[in-house]
């Protein structure tokens, strides 16, 4: 086609015009090809998936928290048990051992997985490390992980480690490893990883050579046992484990994950699971379907307003580039050609340049995603099953580029179009009227918008619809910029001359200000969704937040009760190491011998436990039946009592035994509290365990299993001590400390207290290094007592929000800068006429920059007004989704999903933004002119 010639030939000529195009619109191209190409790969087949779970197995039988029958689905992810949660009672299963091979036909070969966890002694200090043992040697394995370097484990005292664990331990192949407490150390002799989790820290033994082993060295010592999951690998041969199979392991309580049932899976009415849901109108995705419509919502908006963006980005230039062709247009009317051919030749220098942006992009979309494999799959922490290319969703992306360049040069092929043939030969553009259909074009649209945003936000419609919306608005906006700019043009009265001058020039040529003025508003719009919807989500994140202690403080306590003895050597190594302000040493009320805690099960060891009068106990939890006894609007109005309300606070223990000086660092400044804790008298920080003046502690001795949940009425038996307490008033807060039981009182009870920890705050912040020394000190103690700092809400994902920070911003000042470069190049004729008037270079300077700032700024007001749209429309769904999930749950917890507009980066913007703009354009400005010869007809 003639147009299309015409159009490859005018691109080629100008070359730099050209190249800014098809950098716009291939650049999302190569980030939507490279997203997909990622996606697409890291998704694994069913097939490989099992491989990675079951390795060559027929399935792999696993044990259940449930000491009963349970129901599963097919693919084995989800499980209840039989009649339901509410029917289960854990008090009335009765666990049983049940041997694995009774569930098994017989021949079936059968390979034990076994799983614990422990700290490992490394180069640096203990890593929490997962301890493996499984026959790596043998066939059903194949498929659970790659070996790098080394070999495998074949005799006692050699284990393979993760790449993993290698890197963070400082070991390599060959080194020596000890699990702590453990009576002998293991040697590397392989490095490995898990295909599915890479970042997995994770060392394999031979079975029975390191957790058994490891187990009895630490029961021996007086310390609790390792706990380990058992998993089977089974091979039954034929069929394969079949799905009947699957329904009689979960009769004896296994979960069964099968390679048959996974790949060819049994109707729905033939799962249990399924049945018993509908009976008790449950539906367990509902929390999967509502994320996945908020994060489709979330996704749509985004490619939506980047399209958009690359349109308006592209349309400038467009614009620019037909009228720097206007003398060959004119020629084309001048020669017999009609107003189509003219459109058509505009078009398609879009076509051609979206065609080229899309083979570009595409290919730069697979180059730099086969170039960075290696780097994406550690960053997701996953081996790809494959570089998967699907043909079909390149080719719809690339079609994007297309159709974004032919939308980004309709409007100015109608412009061109409408060009008279005289005007385009000799080079003026003439006056043109102001439209009067298109503001009500675009209120309409803005109105229109902001509606469809918001109702599908607030209903089912969701995910597309506020994107849509979003859209929509903006077009309106877009639409209403000439009309805008306008507006701002009356402002002029009151500026100096230079920017009074930009300002009716821009007013006076609204064709060539307002697609810029489009264009930096599509960038900003996008960073102002952007920044808002982050700020509304880190302030949510904030306010849920719950802090262990006051700002500042910090404390050491014991993880290891029968390790008692270490404690004060490990307060003094805290108080070299750190620089305190207030240390509060906290001891523990022990039942029996010093060595027993809350959860001990040998003879002579027992617990304490707070007792809560019956009358200040929560009717929901006191009623036989539960929640079933009470009405909706009952159980609304119970959840509001304060004897109902939910502890937010959480401390390794519930009753301490301190002195004053812990109530200093918990920041009580009630000094009749700290009264009553010197003259003898318990402190309680939680109205519910107090009674006229007393709080009661049971000492149980009897319960060997330990703290276990009772049924409504059930009383632990035991000997009560009776203590007088002081309640502080309900705005003082204990930050998980229910009670602080004077030393002398409780000495007074009879009762034997340990070293537990200790409370402090700081004087000075502690640096890395003296972070690091502490650890090594108290490593070097042998006792394992963390140390936690309460630093406040520190955000989530910084270093992401940061990177789109930033890159928002660069986005926008390029779009910025690319606009009104365009509008400048546009002016140059202005620029002209000054220098042939005589006007010095600093005047010419000036203007420029101000006709820069001038589009920059109307961009920025009019793009922060349209981004706050969608981050509205996201956060309304994200409350409607979350609302429906604490519903359906039955939780009348208050959803608290704020809307919070970052004042402080909307300024940022409409400060730097337009200042940039205008300091970059006065700069590139030539200070001297050369006068170009007119145009000849």
């Amino acid at each position: 086609m003639a147009a299309v010639r015409i159009a490859r030939r005018d691109a080629w000529r100008a070359k730099g015009r050209s190249a800014l195009v098809l950098a716009m619109i291939a650049l999302p191209i190569v980030g939507v090809s490279a997203v997909d190409l990622t996606w697409r790969s890291s998704e694994l087949s069913t097939e490989q998936s099992l491989s990675r779970q079951i390795g060559a197995a027929d399935a792999k039988l696993s044990g259940t928290s449930f000491a009963s029958a349970i129901y599963q689905n097919p693919t084995g992810d989800r499980y209840e048990p039989v009649g339901g949660y509410r029917g289960y009672d854990s008090s009335k299963a009765k666990p049983e051992d049940v041997p694995v091979p009774s569930v098994l036909p017989p021949g079936a070969q059968i390979v034990q997985d076994s799983k614990g966890s422990a700290k490992v002694r490394t180069t640096h200090g203990l890593l929490d490390t997962e301890l493996r043992e499984v026959d790596t040697a043998g066939p059903l394995v194949k498929g659970l992980f790659t070996l790098k370097r080394g070999r495998l484990p074949s005799a006692a005292g050699e284990v393979m480690a993760t790449d993993t664990f290698l890197k963070e331990s400082g070991f390599f192949v060959g080194s020596e490893l000890t699990p702590r407490g453990a009576a002998r150390s293991y040697r590397v002799v392989g490095a490995y990883e898990l295909p599915s989790a890479l970042k997995t820290t994770q060392i394999i033994a031979p079975p029975r050579t390191l957790l058994a082993p490891l187990d009895r060295a630490l029961t021996g010592a007086g310390g609790q046992g390792l706990s380990v999951d058992d998993d089977f690998l089974v091979k039954v041969g034929g069929d394969g484990f079949t799905w009947n199979m699957v329904r009689g392991a979960n009769a004896k309580g296994f979960l069964a994950i099968s390679r048959a049932v996974n790949l060819h899976p049994p109707a729905d009415s033939e799962v249990p699971l399924y049945a018993q849901q509908r009976e008790e109108g449950r539906a367990d995705d509902y929390s999967a379907s509502s994320l996945k419509a908020v994060e489709l919502t979330v996704v749509a908006t985004v490619v939506g307003l980047a399209m958009l963006e690359v349109c308006l980005l592209a349309g400038p230039a467009f614009a620019v580039g037909a009228r720097r062709s206007a003398r060959q247009l004119g020629l084309v009317g001048a020669n017999g050609g009609a107003r189509r051919h003219i459109r058509a030749i505009v078009l398609s220098g879009g076509l051609v340049i979206g065609a080229a942006s899309a083979v570009v992009g595409t290919a730069l979309g697979v180059v730099l995603t086969l170039g960075l494999r290696p780097v994406l799959e550690e960053y997701l922490g996953l081996r790809w099953g494959g570089f998967e290319v699907r043909p079909l969703e390149l080719l719809a992306v690339a079609l994007v580029a297309v159709l974004t360049g032919l939308l980004a040069a309709v409007v100015p092929a109608v412009t061109a179009s409408r060009q008279t043939v005289l005007a385009s030969l000799t080079g003026r553009r003439g006056v043109r009227r102001a439209n009067r259909i298109l503001p009500l074009i675009g209120i309409v649209a803005v109105a229109a918008g902001a509606a469809l945003a918001l109702y599908g936000a607030v209903s089912e419609m969701g995910t597309a619809v506020v994107a849509g919306g979003s859209a929509l608005a903006e077009l309106g906006v877009v639409a209403l910029t000439p009309t805008l700019v306008g507006l701002f043009g009356r402002a002029g009265r009151w500026l100096p001359l230079s920017p009074r001058l930009a300002l009716r020039d821009a007013v006076r040529n609204r064709g060539r200000t307002a697609p810029a003025v489009a264009a930096v508003l599509a960038a900003v719009a996008g960073t102002v969704a952007v920044a808002t919807y982050q700020h509304s989500t880190e302030l949510q994140a904030r306010h849920e937040y719950v802090a262990s202690l006051p700002a500042g403080a910090g404390m050491l306590t014991n993880a290891e009760d029968d390790r008692y003895k270490d404690v004060p050597a490990a307060r003094e190594a805290l108080a070299k190491e750190f620089s305190l302000a207030v240390r509060a040493d906290v001891d523990r009320v022990v039942v029996g011998k010093p060595s027993c805690d809350s959860y001990s099960t040998e003879p002579g060891c027992g617990r304490l436990e707070i007792i809560t009068p019956r009358e200040n106990r929560c009717p929901l939890y006191e009623s036989k039946n539960g929640l079933s006894d009470f009405s909706s609007e009952q159980v609304r109005a119970l959840r509001r009592d304060w004897r109902c309300q939910e502890r937010q606070f959480m401390q390794p223990r519930d009753t301490v035994v301190a002195d004053e000086k812990l109530l200093t660092v918990l920041g009580v400044n009630d000094p009749a509290a700290v009264a009553a804790l010197r003259s003898g008298q318990a402190v309680s920080f939680d109205r519910r365990n107090a009674k006229a003046g007393q709080v009661t502690l049971r000492v149980i001795t009897d319960d060997a299993q330990g703290p276990v949940m009772r049924g409504p009425g059930d009383e632990p038996k035991g000997v009560d001590k009776v203590f007088p307490v002081y309640q502080a008033p309900d705005a003082v807060t204990g930050y998980g400390i229910e009670v602080v039981l004077p030393p002398g009182a409780v000495k007074a009870a009879g009762l034997g207290t340990a070293p537990f920890g200790t409370y402090f705050t700081l004087a000075d912040k502690p640096t890395s290094t003296q972070r690091q020394a502490l650890a090594a000190r108290i490593d070097r103690i042998g006792v394992d007592a963390p140390v936690k700092i309460e630093e406040g809400y520190q955000g989530r994902d910084s270093i992401e929000v940061l990177a789109l920070t930033i890159f928002a911003g660069l986005v926008t000042i390029g779009a910025a800068g690319i606009a009104t470069g365009l509008a400048q190049a546009d002016a140059e004729a202005d620029l002209k006429t000054l220098a042939a008037v005589g006007a010095p270079p600093r005047v010419r300077r000036t203007l420029s920059g101000f006709q820069c700032g001038v589009v920059a700024l109307m961009g920025v007001a009019l793009g922060t007004a349209a981004g706050l749209l969608p981050a509205a429309g996201l956060r309304l769904t994200e409350r409607r989704a979350l609302a429906g999930l604490m519903g359906h749950s039955g939780s009348d917890q208050a959803v608290y999903v704020p809307f919070a507009v970052p004042w402080e980066t909307l300024g940022g913007l409409l400060v730097l933004v337009p200042l940039g703009a205008a300091v970059l354009a006065a700069l590139v400005t030539k200070s001297s002119g050369a006068l170009s010869r007119r145009a000849t007809g």
